[in-house]
């Protein structure tokens, strides 16, 4: 590989940086706790070093589908000194031009508690079968947070733990478990073919990188069902929005059907944003959803805009508001007001939880 690139590369583990930007004609740039830095002391991105570069790594089936498509999600493992760095992709045109954004992926799976997460997360994957959601915009940990819960059940079950994601991240080593991890394109042709493949190949838990269309939430649902523990992700701000927009997914005739199936195999919604740290770096703020009884008679009956009070009235079970979260945060000093009104989506109810 380039010189010039494995520099920038080892940049990013020597920087404490979360995302490596390399834009043709612009300076290499990094994330770091959550701010991008231009990076002026090195060379100017070069397109045709950036095409050689892509040709080096990527297969040909992942080249062509970057020329046909636009854009390519890969996973890059870099050999650099005696601990490989690990990487997730995406290789896109702009302007007519190449450019890529690396994500550093840590090469230790941390424990919820060392992920500032609450502990209490992990009695949802204590089921034996159900839906486990874990929500949030792209870039705010929800693939690490998975990560954290897969290494949980690989460390105390012996379970068949089957991962279906596009890329892989995080690699799993079996322990009491035997997880198997399939990528999409390389080890299956789609999520939900290779979810539907789940009921034939005897898996207990299954982490679904991302529920993308209604045929695999539809299947998702149905592996919840019938004996699975579903660990899955959307995009999602909340778990208002998560419940509507599965049900949402599906056509109206349907979806009165989707809410009854939903009520019964949802164990969860957790949602989580990553926040910039007073001391540095980047700490979870988090909504928690325990689908109670309560909880799904408000999916039954479509009255999911109850859900927050239902959430606000339940911390001895486990549930927590954003907003709570967000205020205990400043309350503790770990995040500024400022940040914390920014990720607020009801600012009067932060005030007053500000306040008590």
């Amino acid at each position: 590989m380039d010189k010039k690139f494995d520099r920038l590369i080892s940049l990013v583990s020597v920087q404490k940086a979360t995302d490596l930007y390399l834009s043709p004609g612009n300076y290499p740039a990094i994330r770091i706790d959550g701010r991008v830095n231009y990076l002026e002391k090195e060379a100017l991105v070069d397109r045709n070093d950036l095409r050689k570069w892509l040709e080096s790594f990527l297969s040909e089936k992942k080249i062509k589908m970057l020329d046909d498509d636009f854009q390519v999600d890969f996973s890059l493992e870099y050999n650099q000194g005696t601990q490989p760095t690990r990487f997730r992709g995406n290789a896109f045109f702009q302007k007519g031009n190449l450019s890529v954004v690396l994500r550093l992926i840590p090469d230790k799976i941390k424990k919820l508690s060392e992920l500032n997460l609450p502990e209490t997360i992990y009695s949802f994957v204590e089921k034996s079968q159900g839906l486990l959601l874990i929500v949030g915009p792209t870039g705010h940990g929800k693939s690490t947070t998975l990560a954290s819960l897969i290494d949980y059940l690989n460390s105390q079950k012996a379970f068949h733990i089957v991962t279906i994601e596009d890329p892989i991240e995080y690699i799993h080593s079996s322990k009491k478990s035997l997880v198997e991890q399939r990528e999409i394109f390389q080890d299956a042709k789609s999520f939900k073919d290779a979810l539907r493949a789940c009921f034939r190949e005897s898996a207990d838990v299954i982490l679904l990188g991302e529920m993308r269309d209604l045929e695999t939430i539809s299947i998702a649902m149905t592996a919840a069902e019938t004996g699975h523990l579903v660990l899955a992700t959307l995009h999602t701000n909340d778990a208002v929005q998560t419940v509507d927009r599965i049900v949402d997914v599906f056509p109206p005739y349907q979806q009165n059907q989707i809410r009854y199936q939903l009520s019964n195999v949802l164990l969860g919604v957790v949602s989580q944003r990553l926040i910039q740290r007073t001391g540095g770096g980047m700490i979870p703020a988090v909504e928690i959803l325990v689908c109670n009884r309560a909880v799904s008679n408000l999916i039954r009956q479509n009255q999911t805009h109850q859900i927050p009070s239902v959430i606000e009235t339940s911390l001895a079970e486990g549930m927590i508001g954003m907003n709570r979260s967000l205020s205990d945060l400043v309350k503790k000093g770990e995040i500024s007001l400022e940040d914390a009104k920014n990720y607020s989506t009801d600012i009067n109810s932060l005030n007053l939880l500000l306040s008590q």
